[in-house]
């Protein structure tokens, strides 16, 4: 049979079992939350900047002038902008970022740590 990886053994890939390279993995690839587009959505309002324009940087794809504010995402033309803009993730994530944001005051009284006002018992 010999030592070579058939395509039965090797299903995971290499470091299929390594956690240490799974969780550098994820962070590295890790999308930005949606409370945190909302923060950068708020701030260009109020300086009155637009959130889709950068400077032209060669690192970024396409330049870094195809960008996409709900998903946080740069893409290499208008074409594919557009085809973006015309998928489901995109339709889905325009929903989250449109929702109100979720706050510690919003936690604090789903857990119920809120502290009830009642009236004096005796008066």
């Amino acid at each position: 049979m010999g030592n070579a990886p058939t395509a039965r053994g090797r299903r995971g890939g290499g470091r299929a079992k390594i956690k240490k390279y799974k969780r550098k993995v994820w962070l590295c690839n890790r999308v930005k939350d949606t409370d945190q587009i909302q923060d950068e959505i708020e701030k260009a309002h109020e300086i009155g900047k637009p959130t889709d324009q950068f400077e032209y940087d060669d690192e970024l794809p396409g330049g870094g002038q195809f960008y996409s504010v709900e998903t946080a995402t740069h893409f290499i033309n208008a074409k594919a902008l557009a085809e973006h803009k015309k998928s489901r993730h995109y339709k889905r994530r325009c929903k989250e970022v449109k929702e109100e944001k979720y706050t510690q005051q919003m936690s604090e009284w789903a857990a119920g740590m809120t502290k009830e006002v009642l009236p004096p018992a005796h008066t």
